[in-house]
Order: C-alpha cells, then sequence, then structure tokens
C-alpha cells in the first residue's frame, strides 16, 4: 500500500528510544498551578522561531482558540472569518458567537472582502479580529496576511491566524534551490512580518510530529492569556511525552530541517512531473499537500475507491470556499520514488476506468 493520507510531511515520528524517558507523563496538576517540566523553554524556542515575542503550549488548537476568542471576547470584539478557515478555530468562533460577540464572513483569501466586513462594523465601536489560515493546502495559497493586518491593526484589532499547515514548512526567503525558504518558522517568517497585532496558533502535529499546540505573540497577549485561560486551571496540560518529541523535532529542525526540505520539494517536484503526464493539472504550488481537481465528469469519490483497489490511499478534501472537491496527495519524506511511480500509474488507470463507467451509464 502508498499511502498518501499522513501529514507527517518531515518524517518527524519520534520513537519512544528517541525522546529518552520521563519519570511521569503528567504531574496530575493543572499548567496554572505548576507548568509541565521544560514547557516554558521549548514555548521561548517556539517564539524564536515562529518571530514572535512570546508563546505558551497548550494540549490543543481546539483548546487553544476557546480560551483565545473568551479572553477576546471580554475586551469587546467583533470577528471577521475567512470562509475557508479551518474548522476548529471557527468551531471556537461559534462559540464566541453564542456568548454575544458579533461574527462576520468573508470570502477566502480575499483581501478587499476582509477589508468591507471590517468596515460595515466599524461602528460599533467593537475591535476587529480577523481570523485566518496562514496557508491553504486546498487552493494552495499563502492569505494575503499584510493586507489583513493592516485592516485590524489600524482599528486596534488582531490578525490571528491558525499557522499549522505552514509551521516546519515555510520559512525566510524562498528561492528555487530552497523552495519553502529557511527556518520552518511558518507565515510570520515567510512574509517578514512582525506585529504586536499578530496571534499564532499552531498544532506542532503536522510539520513537526508532535500533537501539542503553540500560542504566541507579544509578551503582553501571553502574560495575560496565561492568567486568563480556562484550559490551564481546569484540563491537564501537554504530557511529557508530547513536550520531549516537540522538543526534539526543534532540535532536528535546527540541524537538519532546511535539508529535509529540499528533499521535500524535490519528492513534490517529481510527484508533479509523474502526475501531469498522466494528464491531470497539479498546483503551482510545491506544498506537500497536492490537491488534484479531478477531469469533468470523473467523481473524486469514484477515482478514490479506484485507486485504493490498485493500493494507493489518498483522501477526498472539501474544496474550500465552494471550490470543487479535490483528490488529496499528502506527500512526506517517508515516499519513495517507487511510491510516485505507483500512484501515476495508478491514477492514470483509475481515470481510464472511471471515464469508462461514466460512458456506459
Amino acid at each position: 500500500m502508498a499511502d498518501f493520507t499522513s501529514s507527517l510531511y518531515l518524517d518527524m515520528r519520534h520513537p519512544s528510544r528517541t525522546i529518552g524517558a520521563w519519570p511521569q507523563l503528567t504531574t496530575g496538576k493543572p499548567a496554572a498551578l505548576e507548568p509541565p517540566a521544560h514547557a516554558a523553554t521549548l514555548a521561548r524556542a517556539l517564539a524564536r522561531l515562529t518571530g514572535c515575542d512570546s508563546a505558551v503550549l497548550l494540549p490543543s488548537t481546539l483548546h487553544l482558540f476557546f480560551d483565545l476568542f473568551e479572553m477576546m471576547r471580554r475586551d469587546g470584539i467583533s470577528l471577521h472569518i475567512d470562509s475557508g478557515a479551518y474548522p476548529i478555530a471557527r468551531w471556537a468562533a461559534q462559540r464566541a458567537s453564542a456568548l454575544g460577540v458579533p461574527i462576520r464572513v468573508f470570502r477566502h483569501f480575499d483581501a478587499a472582502a476582509a477589508g468591507a466586513s471590517v468596515g460595515a462594523a466599524a461602528a460599533s465601536g467593537l475591535r476587529p479580529v480577523i481570523v485566518t489560515d496562514g496557508f491553504c493546502p486546498s487552493c494552495s495559497r499563502p492569505a494575503p496576511l499584510r493586507e489583513y493586518l493592516r485592516f485590524v491593526a489600524h482599528a486596534g484589532g488582531r490578525l490571528v491566524i491558525d499557522d499549522t499547515q505552514a509551521v516546519g514548512i515555510w520559512g525566510v526567503r524562498p528561492t528555487l534551490p530552497n523552495a519553502y525558504g529557511q527556518g520552518g518558522g511558518g507565515s510570520l517568517r515567510l512574509c517578514q512580518i512582525r506585529s504586536p497585532h499578530v496571534v499564532i496558533g499552531a498544532s506542532l502535529a503536522k510539520g513537526f510530529g508532535a500533537p501539542v499546540a503553540v500560542l504566541a505573540g507579544s509578551a503582553a497577549l501571553i502574560n495575560r492569556f496565561e492568567q486568563c485561560s480556562g484550559t490551564r486551571v481546569h484540563a491537564s496540560p501537554p504530557s511529557a511525552a508530547v513536550i520531549q518529541a516537540a522538543a526534539r523535532a526543534l532540535s532536528l529542525n535546527a540541524t537538519q530541517g532546511d535539508e529535509r526540505r529540499r528533499r521535500l520539494a524535490a519528492l513534490v517536484r517529481d510527484f508533479q512531473r509523474r502526475i501531469g503526464a498522466t494528464g491531470v493539472a497539479v498546483p503551482q504550488s510545491l506544498f506537500p499537500v497536492q490537491g488534484l481537481v479531478a477531469p469533468r465528469g470523473a467523481d473524486p469519490g469514484r477515482l478514490q475507491r479506484c485507486l485504493g483497489t490498485q493500493g494507493v490511499e489518498i483522501a477526498v478534501v472539501q474544496g474550500c470556499d465552494g471550490w470543487q472537491d479535490r483528490l488529496a496527495f499528502v506527500l512526506g519524506l517517508r515516499h519513495t520514488p517507487a511510491d510516485l511511480v505507483r500512484a501515476a500509474a495508478a491514477l492514470a488507470t483509475a481515470l481510464k476506468t472511471v471515464s469508462h463507467l461514466t460512458a456506459a451509464l
């Protein structure tokens, strides 16, 4: 089986023998009373990596965004949600809405629509908060973060970025040899943005292979969040195991990260070349999630099942903001050239099979 569904892009797996021993998984105390060992050190390293002043760890991005929007709600805010934002941030926004926060949704990665949304709410006197993903793997585009930031900063608001996809992949100054840039710090590093109006929320479970979340931003915001967070009082903190896995990931990133990203970009280029030979259009971006639009008349679900019968496992993902569903091939350094050959051959066969079935109906 050639599996193209795992988001461990850089193949950071962290088997137990590589992350050392720990005396206990958890202290049994909430982080508000006693943060886990090494959590503060890891948070500082993540703040530096992402280009922020300060950071704090959370068990998941769901906990993170619930607490973040609850804290902001007390300041008097209006939420402006990019329609393509990942569901977890939208779930947290829906909770905030139930508690009285006005919400507007604007067209995916449309800076003019975001500006119009913020402008329409200006008379309310509430501080605007734009919520967006830093990078969308569905349409293979980065968010127009500078434009979003200009709208909220002018009104004393904030830009909240779910950067789960970008952290570990995108970095500073992409070039042809280094297509993802350097460092793997995510969207702020890619766009060279540093602002007290920006807040980053991200899971490290994809690029870095550690299921722990980080909230990063200004020192004042993070300090206040630590005082206000309900999760840090009522939920278990990240375990010793995930903290040590994340620390290992940052160590690997510092010594091997850019080389891994170069190899990953070469793998994606090879994939695009082979898939392009089947006649299917490939994304312009080299992001490791390659979303392919099925030819007209070919049902993506049927193509997925046909690929599965040939030993190639993929996902079908919903198109962002009403875009057509895509066949998602998620690439990582675990894949071999043989996997890519198999995937291209299986796709070519699936296209013929589905075309014949469709013609017979």
